[in-house]
């Protein structure tokens, strides 16, 4: 479920962009009192998703849309199916259809793909995690498509979760110092943050056993074979993330060792668009 705030602030902020000082296509061509129904055709097989912001889109430009859904957020679909039928006035149905089109053809195209995934570790125990290689200010949208699909969010943003990366590592000095710094900063500042520690290597991971204080240990770049090896160190005392080169064809072979989670930035970055279609609906008695 999405924060209303938020996605209110993300509607107003798109609309804004696609209409400017007006739509004058549709206010030139069509008065403002006409009344349409409109549907959303699927032309694709695939993951749905969308179905909520899609309602809220047309709920932000006129609180008295009917909106009928016939599916819902994280159905399979076929081509030929209907996802929704929507009454409004038609200024409202032209000038949502764009925004709702794009965020729908993008969420389901990565809701596919995710369960593509998930459906891969079905009956093991380790879960699919996002990455923030996300869309610049689409992020939130496409967070919400991988938890769709089935996957797990993993942090939103660089507030909600410390995670000490190469870089971090690197420019600190090591992982020693990085942890320890984190844990001072977080105490100082009152913060409850859960903190993950990227490994390179065993020794690493031997580090980041000794110094403690984490949550979550990312084995970066490890292969399949050789994540036992660190599992075996780490014996469940914090959660364990497989996370580099991850893909359909290995993705079951890291499950297989037991870790955690397995974070696949390709679910979101790699996703293709799904087809679908909003059509207006003409009763030729009318």
């Amino acid at each position: 479920m999405l924060q209303k705030e938020a996605l209110n602030n993300f509607i107003s902020s798109a609309l804004a962009e696609d209409i400017g000082n007006g739509d004058h296509s549709t206010m030139a061509s069509i008065p403002p009192a006409t009344k349409g129904t409109a549907q959303l055709k699927i032309k694709e097989a695939g993951v749905l998703a969308g179905m909520e912001v899609a309602e809220a889109v047309f709920r932000y430009l006129d609180m008295f849309t009917e909106f009928r859904p016939f599916k819902n957020d994280g159905d399979t679909m076929q081509p030929g199916e209907l996802a929704f039928e929507v009454d409004a006035a038609v200024h409202t149905l032209l000038m949502a259809e764009r925004l709702v089109l794009n965020c729908m053809q993008r969420m389901s195209g990565i809701a596919t793909l995710t369960r593509q995934y998930t459906d891969r570790l079905k009956g093991y125990h380790t879960k699919v995690l996002d990455t923030r290689k996300t869309t610049p200010n689409f992020r939130m949208l496409e967070k919400e498509a991988v938890r769709i699909g089935g996957g797990v969010n993993h942090r939103m943003g660089l507030y909600d979760m410390v995670m000490l990366k190469d870089n971090h590592i690197d420019f600190c000095g090591g992982i020693t110092p990085a942890v320890n710094n984190v844990v001072d900063y977080l105490q100082k500042k009152g913060l409850n943050l859960q903190i993950e520690v990227e490994a390179r290597s065993l020794n690493d991971v031997r580090e980041i056993l000794a110094v403690g204080n984490v949550h979550r240990i990312m084995l970066d770049n490890f292969t399949p074979e050789q994540i036992p090896a660190a599992l075996e160190l780490i014996n469940g005392k914090y959660e364990t993330e497989a996370s580099g080169g991850i893909t359909l064809a290995n993705v079951e072979a890291y499950a297989k060792t037991g870790v955690d989670f397995v974070s696949v930035g390709a679910i979101i970055h790699h996703a293709v668009s799904l087809d679908l279609s909003l059509k207006a609906v003409i009763h030729p008695n009318k």
